[in-house]
């Protein structure tokens, strides 16, 4: 099947090249001077596929189809809601698979134009499903995780044999483009604090990575740190009353020996989005970063100075939880009383990866995917911890909380 291009959409008396997605068509037609042009001047490319999604339509946006016809799998989770609006606001198609109850990604329906987002019952571990789920699709985005293991999914099953699932079937189905989602820090021997033999989740998720480049080398894999913003379980984590002890606040070495580089889930988003048509990024790994680290303990103290809670009569002080056996009592009763949802995802397995410094090794980042600048933690917290302030009843007058300075960062060495 061949296709043209209206030339009237062409710029007469200059070279025009339409850059469009993985799937469509590229078409270029180039003119003279004097504005003629000859039939050797129009490249014509075959279409990959015959199906109406390889056609784009509109000229961009929500209310257009750009070509992209994108699975997200995990779509209803913190950092797939954000996904999901992206694309939808450039006009992708959506196929979003879900498991459960069929309200649970219902919300979801408004990122994209009346049409454009498709949702469909799936089991992660049925590969007929997941073959229903990428039939039509030309990009997938593999999002599935978990921060703590249940009685059916430990962390092997989702993050390996599942990882692996995905990049089979959408290596079979032929889709052109597979962003799968690791973590920074991904390691087959992860450093050990509190656990032994380190983080499970860390060492599943390198697993998981391997599994992916043995069925799909050309998959493009992110490493985000500390993911944060609305809903998210890092700020949020941190600001809970669970993981306080009172006005307390327990820290493995009073966290002076950790650093933390988190990203906002906004810029995220744009690196997925910007991924997917970055030409050169086939095959590589990504580490998703913020543009500033810092010390986990002077980064929780400013939390809770923008959250108001710094002040003689809070009492907030941070201490070593190693001298403190209650605070372990709590971690393994939080465990045992809900093992299907934790309170705070408070387990033990959280508790190894806060301690876990974010590591970088000069891999590509967010920069090199075009999204910059980057959000720093400072211009948004104190919209992101208003839930959570002390006080927050209290009709406060302009300026009356000064806004607290950022904390220090740290050069990355």
């Amino acid at each position: 099947m061949l296709a043209v291009r209206n030339s009237a959409t062409i710029g007469v008396g200059r070279i025009a090249t339409a850059r469009l997605t993985p799937s469509c068509l590229i078409i270029s037609e180039r003119h003279s001077s004097n504005g003629s042009k000859s039939a050797n001047d129009v490249e014509i490319q075959p279409l990959k596929a015959t199906s109406l999604a390889n056609l784009r339509r509109g000229t961009g946006g929500r209310s257009s189809f750009n070509g992209l016809v994108v699975t997200v799998l995990g779509a209803t989770g913190f950092v797939g809601r954000y996904v999901c609006n992206r694309l939808g606001k450039i006009g992708s198609q959506l196929i979003l698979p879900y498991r459960g109850d069929n309200y649970d990604p219902l919300r979801l329906r408004l990122v994209g134009d009346l049409g454009q987002v498709l949702f469909t019952p799936y089991q992660a571990v049925d590969l007929d499903s997941l073959r229903k789920s990428m039939r039509y699709s030309n990009v997938v985005v593999n999002l599935i995780g978990r921060d703590y293991e249940t009685r059916n999914f430990n962390f092997h099953r989702v993050h390996v044999e599942v990882a692996r699932n995905v990049a089979k079937i959408a290596k079979e189905m032929g889709v052109e483009r597979l962003i799968h989602f690791s973590a920074l820090n991904a390691s087959e021997n992860p450093p050990s604090t509190v656990i032994k033999g380190g983080s499970k989740f860390l060492k599943t998720k390198w697993l998981g990575e391997q599994a992916v480049r043995e069925e799909y080398p050309e998959a493009i894999i992110f490493r985000p740190a500390d993911v944060w913003g609305q809903e998210d379980r890092f700020m949020r984590y941190h600001a809970m009353w669970w993981r306080r002890q009172s006005s307390f606040y327990p820290l493995w070495k009073k966290g002076d020996h950790v650093i933390k580089q988190p990203v906002y889930v906004g810029d995220v988003a744009g690196g997925v989005v910007n991924a997917i048509f970055e030409r050169n990024a086939e095959g590589k790994t990504y580490e998703i970063v913020g543009p500033q680290r810092f010390v986990l303990g002077e980064l929780i103290d400013y939390f809770h100075r923008v959250m108001r809670k710094m002040d003689t009569e809070w009492g907030y002080k941070r201490y070593d939880m190693r001298f403190d056996p209650t605070y372990f009592l709590k971690i393994i009763f939080n465990e045992k009383i809900n093992p299907a949802s934790p309170i705070n995802t408070m387990t033990w397995e959280k508790l190894e990866r806060e301690n876990v410094t974010d590591t970088l090794s000069g891999l590509p980042r967010l920069e090199d995917l075009g999204v910059s600048p980057l959000t720093t933690i400072h211009e948004r917290a104190s919209w992101e911890l208003m839930p959570y302030n002390a006080y927050n009843y209290y009709d406060a007058e302009l300026d009356e909380f000064a806004r607290p300075d950022p904390p220090p960062t740290v050069v990355e060495s």
